[in-house]
């Protein structure tokens, strides 16, 4: 019998949180953003799972792409950071990668490139989350050279990307918004447009453009700290489970795991569970913890290890080897984990080893 700790993958769900993200905004197109392994639920798989129905999908490097295309994936891919090295210019070209163009060095390569096929390009506006992308003034420049280049196709999208669209209080989106509008390149051609990620799709209608982008929705978590109406619609897809190994009664005043750091204030019963960070779990869980054994929660005591995890199950009626727990998923939602960790929920996923099997469903 090997090991239980695995997560599970509702492809399903999968397919139902990208059909959410159409219909609200059903005059979009819909990227899926797969990179970081799909959030830690495996780019090859979530891929395959939406071939049928994705446009394309979307990638940090061209590494991740041609990973996919070596898997099959037919569908144009977005490098979302765009090249690293001017060979890349190349292979995107050969391979149907779609490049973002952030700087003036990218738009060098391109020009300056000799090409079979012209590549497709979506090019970046820094709109105030001042990471990358041009500068407004500096936008109509690129598009104009870009667009004289016989190895550019004929279709550029603009793009931009939101610093505080997870904050719908925030009014910076707006701001933004509005910057991107203001810049956008006179041309003749067709223009198209993106701005909308995974909070923008959910709750700011007015960032609906031509391509939208959602990440972290696709897996089924909302982007915002809040109830919001749209986001409450999500399937969460991962389930991180694992189960019991041992179960043991310990005396009021026994101290629980590495460094004592927790000890029983009562008589109490004590589960081991086979999950630890060296499962993506994270170290810095602190006590109290919520785990689901057998559907209930119970807290966590004692410091999380590389492999086990101890938790306190004394209110239970009954205990024993093999019960199923849960670390998150449809039940413990991932953002309520991150929170008491001191973290996010798109870290905790997208860290999950390759030790953890993954199930699909």
């Amino acid at each position: 019998m090997s090991r239980p700790t695995k997560a599970i993958i509702d492809l399903q769900a999968l397919r139902h949180n990208f059909m959410l993200a159409q219909s609200l905004a059903p005059q979009s197109k819909t990227i899926p953003m797969v990179k970081a392994n799909a959030y830690g639920h495996g780019a090859i798989e979530v891929a395959d799972a939406l071939a049928d129905i994705a446009p394309a999908f979307g990638v940090a490097s061209i590494e991740e792409a041609i990973e996919l295309r070596q898997n099959g994936i037919e569908q144009p891919i977005l490098l979302l950071e765009g090249i690293f090295s001017t060979d890349e210019v190349d292979l995107a070209a050969q391979h149907s990668f779609w490049l973002m163009v952030e700087n003036r060095p990218q738009v060098e390569a391109i020009l300056n490139a000799t090409l079979a096929r012209k590549v497709n390009v979506w090019l970046g506006i820094d709109t105030g989350m001042h990471r990358l992308g041009f500068q407004p003034d500096e936008i109509q420049t690129a598009y104009d050279d870009l667009c004289s280049s016989h190895n550019v196709s004929d279709e550029i999208v603009v793009t931009s990307h939101f610093a505080c669209a997870d904050d719908l209080d925030n009014q910076a989106t707006l701001q933004q918004i509005k910057t991107f509008d203001l810049h956008l390149p006179a041309t003749k051609n067709t223009l198209l447009t993106s701005l909308a990620n995974s909070a923008a799709i959910l709750g700011w209608p007015q960032a609906h453009r031509d391509w939208q982008r959602p990440g972290y929705m696709l897996y089924g978590n909302s982007p915002f700290a809040q109830p919001q109406e749209n986001a409450d619609q999500l399937k969460p897809v991962m389930c991180l489970e694992s189960a019991i190994i041992s179960v043991r009664a310990i005396g009021a005043g026994e101290p629980v795991g590495y460094a004592a750091n927790w000890t029983a204030e009562r008589d109490s019963t004590i589960a081991t569970v086979t999950v630890g960070y060296g499962d993506g779990y994270p170290r810095h869980a602190p006590n109290g913890t919520p785990v689901l054994i057998n559907g209930i929660r119970c807290p966590l005591v004692g410091r999380v290890s590389m492999d086990m995890i101890t938790v306190d199950v004394t209110d239970l009626d009954a205990v024993a080897i093999g019960d199923r727990a849960v670390l998150w998923g449809p039940e413990l939602p991932v953002n309520e984990i991150a929170e008491a960790c001191g973290t996010i929920g798109y870290e905790l996923l997208t860290r999950m080893p390759a030790r953890v099997p993954r199930v699909y469903r």
